[in-house]
């Protein structure tokens, strides 16, 4: 049973060190149930800053391009405005998703 919570454990903290690998590994290895759950929680869990990331470089790449072709008397405020929103968001989920992850590990070990 305490190989279980490790391994589940390990699933979430691999965000600091293999993010995509460990809880993929887990889950194909463990034949617990239990564990299988945890390692797909931790794999969602750390496909989300990744998502956000693309999505922030979408509206990263859009919003310099609409600088230059829509606003073109314009000094850049409004990339500058929408990128650090973007930026700002995209830091509040992954430090987020980052906590989370934490607090699953240990409520697992408990």
């Amino acid at each position: 049973m305490e190989n279980q919570k490790i391994l589940s454990a390990f699933s979430y903290l691999s965000i600091f060190f293999a993010p995509f690998i460990v809880p993929l590994i887990v889950y194909f290895v463990s034949k617990d149930g239990e564990v299988k759950r945890h390692s797909i929680r931790a794999l969602i869990s750390h496909l989300i800053p990744f998502l956000f990331g693309i999505i922030f470089f979408i509206v990263f790449l859009f919003s310099s391009m609409s600088l230059n072709t829509f606003e073109p008397d314009t000094n850049g405020n409004t990339f500058i405005i929408i990128w650090f929103a973007a930026f700002a968001l995209y830091l509040l989920v992954s430090l987020g998703i980052v906590i989370w992850n934490i607090v699953q590990a240990v409520r697992v070990i408990r």
